[in-house]
């Protein structure tokens, strides 16, 4: 099998099944139309709702919490900002509230920041309300600590995803997806918006950047280079499209040196032909889904 076919055949196998998005996407339009008849009057199930996190930005592998946003009428701001005690609390609560009229037996918590809704089949949304600002950036309730608000700007990180996927045949989602099964695999300590920084920031400067998949040993020869080489002095990256602070969770770095070292390994094997033993490399780094 061929390196381009197995690279491939591994960037569909570590998608989100079919049926899986579409049971997504059916709660979602359910949550947003039950939204809309409370705090707009709209039985519309696609207004004022955002996906935002990983699976906005279209570059997640495993479903757990699906994050979004709802974007409620402006003159409600002052009234949850003014109000007597946690303003943020009670606007999560009244969030609880609507969506218990769809989902009554379904446990609904409302903590933090969000409006947590936990499915049977371990496939939770996570709610944020918001309020959209004129600079483009949404206010948010942070209940905590008497209760706050916060901002976030999430749709320059989506835009940036898709330009950058689209800018480069596609291998911009394909590593972020890729980048998530090793660091699943190698319990890397690093989240989702730091990947797909890290993955877009080396991209823009690969000279393969366009090439297909027979170029995907070479690309995660070269992706771990780039992030063995990252300084473990800093601190923080700011986030591609928003330039928002993504703050180090631990060393990654030397993991990334075993897997650039695997990689050397794998191409010369590969090179040599024999397959069998270059594709036990390819599964150390990657896991069972390589080749699965």
């Amino acid at each position: 099998m061929s390196v381009a076919t197995k690279f491939q055949n591994f960037c569909i196998n570590i998608r989100i099944p079919q049926n899986i998005v579409d049971n997504i996407s059916y709660r979602y339009k359910r949550i947003t139309k039950q939204l809309n008849l409370d705090f707009w009057g709209s039985d519309s199930d696609t207004y004022h709702s955002l996906y935002v996190g990983s699976y906005g930005r279209d570059t997640e592998i495993y479903i757990s919490d699906i994050d979004m946003l709802f974007i409620l009428q402006p003159n409600l701001y002052e009234r949850y900002n003014n109000y007597s005690g946690n303003g943020q609390s009670a606007l999560l609560q009244d969030i609880r509230n609507s969506l218990q009229k769809t989902y009554p037996t379904t446990y609904i918590s409302a903590d933090g920041q969000v409006v947590k809704i936990d499915f049977a089949d371990n496939i939770g949304f996570e709610i944020v309300p918001c309020f959209l600002n004129t600079n483009g950036n949404y206010t948010y309730p942070d209940t905590n600590n008497g209760g706050s608000w916060k901002a976030t700007n999430p749709k320059p990180e989506i835009e940036a995803i898709r330009e950058g996927n689209q800018k480069w045949n596609g291998n911009l989602k394909n590593l972020c997806r890729m980048a998530r099964e090793w660091k699943i695999e190698w319990k890397a300590p690093m989240n989702g918006l730091l990947i797909d920084t890290l993955v877009f920031n080396f991209l823009k400067n690969w000279k393969y950047n366009c090439n297909s998949y027979s170029f995907y040993d070479w690309l995660t020869r070269d992706f771990f280079y780039f992030l063995k080489n990252q300084d473990q002095n800093q601190s923080y990256w700011l986030a591609l499209g928003s330039n928002q602070i993504i703050f180090r969770k631990g060393i990654f770095e030397y993991k990334a040196l075993q897997c650039y070292n695997l990689t050397i390994e794998a191409i010369k094997l590969e090179n040599e032909k024999y397959e069998f033993t270059a594709n036990q490399k390819w599964k150390e780094i990657y896991g069972p889904k390589f080749l699965n």
